[in-house]
């Protein structure tokens, strides 16, 4: 009778585990895998991808419509247009910093991979991509974009678009709440990664962020605050980050 029992037990015991992985892959996979982000971690990261050293060739170079047709113009210093800031970076020389990609959301492995297969690096934005939205992401180019940069930050599992990041979020009630690795957040525009302020009367701040002036690629900027308010940049925390 002990030895029934016992089987009975293991049973009942393998069954449970066996419902319990069923469930948990049933789980979709941002709420199994996404983890809480330290605040510190999240400003690392943008200073990594401030700070990369890459070497491209004139093979990253690209001006054109891809084999898909869609229209790709990378930053680099060959690149102008009376419309848009010129290009920044230049083949056979050593530059600093991770360019801008519209809907890039290369880890800084797959970036540095990607230029040494010869992938585009970075691809510019402008008005007729903004209308695209997706349907204008090249898949043969390697880069970030503003909302790229935050999701790649705070450890997301894809790219949040400014659209999207908020949902995630809780709202600020100022920009005094504001700390180390939270977001201003222009809907359908534009984010900036806070790192803090820049002066005792919080009239600028610091952020990080992708494709703003004075080039096309990722930079530690000092920004006016009342310029911000104005633009209607919202203040908010991630939902998940530690301090």
């Amino acid at each position: 009778m002990r030895l029934v029992r016992f089987v009975k037990a293991q049973l009942r015991w393998r069954s449970t585990v066996v419902l319990l992985a069923a469930f948990a892959c049933a789980i979709p996979f941002s709420a199994q895998a996404q983890q809480p982000v330290r605040r510190k971690a999240a400003l690392a990261l943008a200073e990594e991808y401030r700070c990369l050293r890459w070497t491209p060739t004139a093979q990253n170079a690209f001006h054109g419509l891809d084999p898909e047709g869609i229209r790709v113009h990378t930053p680099d210093a060959g690149f102008q247009d009376p419309h848009l800031r010129p290009g920044w970076w230049v083949p056979g020389q050593v530059n600093v910093g991770v360019p801008y990609m519209w809907g890039g959301f290369s880890s800084l492995k797959e970036f540095k991979e990607g230029v040494a297969q010869g992938r585009y690096a970075g691809d510019v934005y402008t008005p007729e991509k903004r209308r695209l939205l997706d349907d204008a992401v090249s898949k043969h180019a390697v880069g970030i974009d503003c909302s790229g940069l935050i999701s790649r930050c705070w450890g997301l599992e894809r790219s949040y678009s400014t659209r999207e990041l908020p949902g995630l979020c809780v709202p600020l009630a100022s920009y005094e709440e504001l700390k180390p690795g939270d977001i201003l957040n222009s809907h359908n525009n534009h984010v900036l990664l806070f790192k803090g302020f820049a002066d005792k009367d919080h009239a600028r701040l610091l952020a990080y962020e992708a494709g703003s002036p004075p080039t096309w690629k990722v930079l530690l900027d000092s920004i006016s605050v009342p310029i911000l308010k104005e633009q209607g940049y919202k203040p908010w925390r991630y939902k998940k980050m530690a301090d």
